[in-house]
């Protein structure tokens, strides 16, 4: 699907969407437009945005997340790379969901010019390719600390094949527990 400024391309989770940005080019280099909540509608992104979150990587192999909000106050996430590569993941822990606990990863690169647009009952992580990662977050809803979950990353149930060997992760990435049968995902 192709919108003005944003080619929208629908994934094999249901409302995962990878978002191409379309920039203009000249001489003196390029104009894109970065979010349009009219254009990016029919990719899922209704509502305002209510928060912007940027992050500086600095090593490869370094691994942020799984994270996610539980509802109410699940959110959705236009997440892009500024400066970069990195491998990005979103899981689906929507309970009930056909690809409950299926992944897709989408690199996100300061020159592809590509966003992925995370719906709400995903768990969003990535894993950077080159140093001094610079990444951009548009969040649907605030950050709310007790809604806060996380999955871990190297959970052999999700077999995520991140690129590299982890370099680096927080210790409370790493202190998620993994799923078990009693994890049900997110109800929305």
């Amino acid at each position: 699907m192709s919108g003005g400024r944003f080619e929208i391309r629908t994934t094999p989770l249901a409302g995962l969407a990878v978002i191409r940005r379309l920039p203009r080019s000249d001489p003196r280099g390029f104009f894109e437009r970065f979010f349009c909540a009219a254009e990016l509608a029919p990719a899922g992104w209704t509502g305002p945005v209510a928060q912007i979150n940027r992050t500086l990587t600095a090593s490869p192999g370094t691994l942020r997340g799984l994270h996610f909000q539980h509802p109410p106050h699940a959110e959705k996430k236009l997440v892009s790379c500024l400066r970069g590569e990195v491998f990005d993941v979103a899981v689906d822990i929507r309970a009930g969901s056909p690809t409950f606990l299926h992944w897709h990863a989408e690199i996100l690169s300061g020159d592809n010019h590509t966003s992925l647009l995370i719906p709400e009952g995903f768990a969003h992580g990535f894993q950077t390719l080159t140093p001094d990662v610079e990444m951009l977050y548009l969040h649907s809803t605030p950050y709310a600390p007790g809604a806060e979950g996380g999955l871990r990353p190297d959970d052999p149930r999700l077999a995520i094949a991140w690129p590299d060997p982890v370099a680096l992760l927080s210790e409370r990435d790493a202190g998620h527990a993994l799923i078990d049968e009693t994890f049900q995902g997110v109800i929305l």
